[in-house]
């Protein structure tokens, strides 16, 4: 009788154990080739583990305990049973999606495509079953929407059984109803590898680096009527919106080729000089911030930057974010302005020694040729490592990022 291991699979060197965080099968379930069958936690990234092959799977490991490469954590007979089992009951299939999120529970179409990542998170709150919602995406793919209006009509309570389940989920992002009652003035719950780890290299950025924060500000005027013009025709041409940005990576990568020393990086008593421009993006996601990176920066147009941004958010916020897209980095911007920040102090992103950050765009009074006029303003941080870069070099750094947002035309012509 073949029996194939199902194993943890090497990550990178860096990573030699995690935290087997949840199951997206049940034990004794038939499985087919490919399906994702559990999420592992990292301290760095989390990634799914997938079948071989198609069989009947026996699970040898609990959710939430931490294992090794290459530890087996569970079996799959190969021989055992057809590969289309029948379909469980409904009440079945509503604690499973609810417990393990699956990403493979089948959407029940003609087509029968997989739920996506924002379909499988919208079930797992609200308890909606995804396989009994009529899909008005393409394909008959049930989006987002097609679950939440289907709770705006009939909000569908989730199972005892499933809210035990969750609370046994390790890595459940909030406290569970079965974890926390409205009676309850406490609740504790364990971080994850990730979080834990950003924590530490937060902590470690401010110990060992003599970080220091400059602003300045900026009219978006020029860019926000740029895009403004031109944002139909370039929608038409590449498919996808004109953004902010791809501004902002053209515009710090025109002034790191102006200000070097702030793409260079400390490395005890030498200094590492960057001669490329891979810039990394801040990325929020539901397990914490990742910095996916733009490779080759300054070699990109602004539709390629923009497609390179939305693709990396799209992977890490999707879980499918690997190490080799986190990794060599020699400049990060991030925009807290999407949440409606004013001002901020961002946080070197080691062995970086910039970080530029962006934040909400307010109108304001200014004084402009002797008027006070009404412009959208948005305030920029610099913080950097004080032992590489003087506060001249962190001015004039930001001096360029100003001047080339204000006036675009100079990233064209490199002034």
């Amino acid at each position: 009788m073949p029996v194939l291991d199902v194993k943890i699979p090497p990550l990178g060197e860096s990573i030699s154990s995690g935290v087997l965080a949840k199951w997206h099968v049940t034990d004794g379930t038939i499985v087919k080739k490919d399906q994702p069958l559990f999420e592992l936690e990292t301290d760095k990234i989390t990634s799914e583990g997938t079948a071989e092959a198609a069989g009947k799977i026996v699970l040898k490991v609990a959710a939430g305990t931490e294992v090794k490469i290459g530890d087996v954590v569970a079996t799959v007979d190969t021989d055992a049973g057809p590969v289309s089992a029948p379909p469980p009951p409904v009440s079945a299939v509503k604690v499973e999606n609810k417990a393990a999120a699956a990403p493979s529970a089948p959407v029940m179409s003609s087509s029968s495509l997989p739920s996506s990542p924002a379909v499988r998170r919208v079930s797992e709150e609200t308890g909606i079953d995804p396989t009994s919602v009529s899909g008005t995406g393409k394909g008959g793919r049930v989006t987002k929407g097609d679950v939440l209006a289907v709770a705006e009509a009939a909000p569908a309570s989730p199972s005892p059984q499933s809210k035990t389940e969750t609370k046994a989920t390790p890595a459940a992002a909030a406290v569970s109803p079965a974890a926390a009652t409205p009676t309850d003035r406490q609740s504790r719950r364990k971080l994850t590898p990730l979080r834990k780890r950003i924590a530490e290299r937060l902590v470690q950025a401010q110990h060992e680096a003599a970080m220091l924060t400059t602003f300045n500000e900026v009219d978006m005027s020029a860019v926000m009527a740029l895009r403004a013009k031109y944002q139909d025709d370039f929608v038409k041409k590449n498919g996808l919106k004109l953004g902010f940005m791809s501004f902002f990576t053209k515009a710090v990568v025109h002034a790191l080729k102006e200000v070097p020393a702030i793409n260079a990086q400390y490395a005890g008593d030498e200094v590492i000089q960057n001669h490329y421009y891979d810039i990394g993006v801040a990325v929020s996601t539901e397990k914490g911030l990742m910095v996916p990176v733009i490779r080759g920066a300054d070699q990109l147009g602004m539709a390629e930057i923009e497609k390179a941004i939305g693709d990396a958010a799209k992977k890490a916020r999707d879980g499918k974010i690997t190490l080799a897209d986190l990794e060599g980095g020699v400049f990060t911007i991030t925009n807290g302005g999407i949440f409606g920040s004013m001002l901020s102090t961002p946080i070197l992103n080691a062995p970086q020694s910039g970080i530029l950050g962006l934040h909400a765009i307010n109108e304001r009074p200014m004084a402009v040729d002797g008027q006070v006029v009404i412009r959208p303003m948005m305030y920029l941080a610099l913080s950097y490592d004080h032992r590489l870069v003087d506060g001249k070099e962190a001015v004039t750094f930001l001096v360029k990022v100003k001047q080339a947002i204000e006036d675009p035309s100079r990233l064209l012509l490199s002034i």
